[in-house]
């Protein structure tokens, strides 16, 4: 936007501006609002009191012109007020004063002051001073907009790019999942039950601030639904087996989980050769939340005492996504029925998690879980499957 005299837009702008004149001398505010009312609109105030007044309400002012030596209260006790007030504080203010030591005007400036002029007033300084604080004043609230709107618009393409997120994770958990014997219940469940065990040790551990934070949290929290993705390349008759896997099927499924971890890593790969980005040089939402996929569905089988698999990682080399996703998974299957089993009593389960505590399990993960028991408990009760479709 262009505010020059001849833009018919900036001079119509400018027409709109409101202009209050403070002054406690009836003749100054006849002078000056002479000077100003052909070109805006103008309020008047004869008291610091009466200028705080008017400054609050609307039309509010986009500019005032206060005088410094006003009776009871001064102009420097008026900006003070008028910038403590969050409805006044952006107003810029001129002074307009007898006075002329330079202390003065070093105080009006340090206090917030944008300009000073001096009586007796000259119209052309004056007209002059005006319209170049109303069109910084009018650029300024312009920007703002501009910026307001951006940010508005950059949150809903955020909000359409989690929607779009959110939609390809469900087909992918979903396509995992008709291969499946688990049931969608299953995915909510231990998505819940990693969410419970984030936030928990986001309360009782300083040391898990920056691993769950809550954006960090969130994103694992939404990967976690994809933990089972490999099962996609186990064959038929293993992954549906209604029985017990013989040792070969059983390391056969137990491929599952590199499967998957791999599945991820190449979509990583392939969307880091698309934005011509090396993985150190990345920082795409979207790349974290796939690699926090990726941790999950490579690692959740992994165990604390280095007994698990793929990789044997121990302790705190496995991520913590994985570790969380870990304690969701053998509860959620120890507590739900399947073809091949019953629904073991909660306190059972409970019991058996307690017993994995650093050797299948990381135990501030246990200590969490421990403390959140009653939550897990009622969402195994208000989410369990029908024992019909398991």
């Amino acid at each position: 936007m262009v505010f020059s005299n001849s833009s018919a837009e900036g001079r119509s702008s400018l027409s709109d501006s409101t202009i209050l004149v403070v002054d406690d001398q009836p003749e100054n505010l006849t002078v000056i609002g002479e000077l100003l009312r052909p070109l805006y609109r103008i309020r008047v105030a004869n008291s610091g009191a009466a200028a705080l007044r008017v400054a609050a309400t609307e039309p509010r002012p986009d500019l005032i012109l206060l005088d410094v030596m006003m009776p009871d209260m001064d102009g420097y006790t008026v900006l003070g007020r008028l910038k403590e007030n969050p409805v006044t504080t952006g107003i810029p203010v001129i002074f307009v004063t007898a006075l002329g030591a330079e202390k003065d005007e070093e105080r009006g400036f340090e206090l917030g002051a944008v300009d000073y002029i001096t009586k007796p007033i000259k119209p052309i300084v004056l007209l002059a001073r005006v319209r170049t604080r109303l069109e910084l004043k009018h650029a300024h609230d312009w920007l703002a907009d501009q910026n307001t709107f951006l940010e508005a618009e950059i949150t809903r393409r955020m909000h359409d790019n989690l929607l779009i997120q959110d939609a390809s994770l469900c087909a992918l958990a979903g396509l995992a999942e008709t291969r499946d014997t688990d049931t969608g219940n299953h995915i909510l469940r231990t998505q819940t039950y990693v969410g419970i065990l984030g936030r928990q040790l986001q309360q009782s551990h300083t040391r898990y601030a920056q691993d769950l934070g809550d954006a960090r949290l969130a994103m694992i929290v939404n990967a976690a639904p994809l933990h089972d993705i490999g099962k996609i390349g186990i064959p038929d008759h293993i992954l549906l087996k209604p029985g017990k896997h013989t040792v070969e099927e059983f390391e056969i499924m137990k491929t599952h989980a590199r499967l998957g971890g791999e599945a991820i890593e190449k979509a990583i790969q392939r969307a880091l050769k698309h934005h011509g980005l090396s993985k150190n040089e990345a920082n795409l939402p979207a790349l974290a939340f796939l690699d926090a996929a990726r941790e999950i569905a490579a690692h959740h089988h992994e165990k604390w005492d280095g007994s698990g698999y793929p990789e044997q990682l121990a302790g705190e080399a496995i991520p913590l996504s994985a570790r969380l996703m870990a304690l969701a998974d053998v509860f959620d299957a120890l507590v739900s029925v399947r073809i091949y089993k019953p629904a073991m009593p909660l306190v059972q389960a409970r019991d058996i998690i307690i017993d994995g505590r650093g050797r299948h399990f990381d135990p501030d993960v246990v200590d969490a879980f421990l403390v959140r028991y009653a939550e897990f408990t009622e969402i195994a009760r208000r989410y369990r499957d029908d024992v019909a479709n398991a």
